[in-house]
């Protein structure tokens, strides 16, 4: 087993060791964010009680992971982070203390890719942005890897909308409180799973995005997905009682 190998086993294996320090910053997290912002949580029910999953968020301010994580409070979000916000004084803390994996932007991350599929396949919920950084102009294609390692899981996926946390810090200046939505929409599962034909990867993906721009609350915000009449459901299951 090489070294990068042990490596992710040993994170995966440390997850249940983290269950009681998240359920206290979580616990400090929803009593702290309604004091800066006003909090509105749709659709969590949508999330699954267990098994392999991923949320997929919209990317649009640096508190959208920490808001998802408040959301849920039936299980435990893993958000995947960029490296560079273990340097940032504002989200260093949150990132060390919630246990979070990082993924290395400026190349292809195959440890972190790893980490996310291994993490799903021993039934933990993820978190991932499917465009890679953050957007305040609306959706944007997404990256190929986020198809790949959700059919190499099988995992369920979840789309979820952060509406109304761009220049939340401006509005606190003014102390003025942000309204943020955290929209929680339909899961469903890609169909093929397992081993797919790269050139179907972008296909899959644009009928996901569709998908999370319909859970976008305002609609100014779907960009290049707004037009939901576009959207096709070919490669999707969705999971409904």
């Amino acid at each position: 087993m090489s070294e990068m190998q042990q490596s992710i086993q040993d994170y995966v294996a440390r997850q249940p060791q983290l269950a009681g320090r998240r359920k206290i910053l979580r616990a400090v997290l929803r009593a702290l964010l309604p004091l800066f912002f006003k909090m509105e949580y749709r659709g969590v029910e949508n999330i699954p009680s267990d098994g392999g999953a991923v949320v997929m968020i919209n990317h649009t301010s640096l508190l959208d992971p920490i808001v998802c994580v408040a959301a849920v409070t039936h299980r435990f979000v893993i958000p995947m982070s960029k490296a560079e916000n273990l340097k940032n004084p504002i989200t260093a803390p949150f990132v060390k203390l919630w246990g979070t994996y990082t993924i290395n932007r400026t190349e292809i991350d195959r440890k972190a890719l790893l980490n996310s599929i291994e993490l799903m396949k021993s039934g933990e919920l993820i978190l991932i942005s499917p465009e890679g950084t953050r957007q305040k102009n609306g959706l944007i294609q997404p990256k190929e890897g986020f198809a790949y390692i959700v059919t190499k899981a099988d995992a369920i996926i979840v789309p979820a909308a952060i509406s109304g946390a761009i220049d939340w810090h401006k509005k606190l200046l003014r102390l003025r409180r942000a309204h943020i939505i955290v929209n929680f929409g339909v899961p469903f599962r890609f169909i093929p799973a397992g081993r797919v034909p790269r050139e179907l990867l972008p296909v899959m993906m644009d009928e996901a995005m569709y998908q999370l721009s319909a859970v976008v609350t305002d609609e100014t915000m779907r960009g290049v997905y707004s037009d939901l009449s576009q959207a096709t459901t070919e490669h999707l299951k969705f999971l409904v009682d």
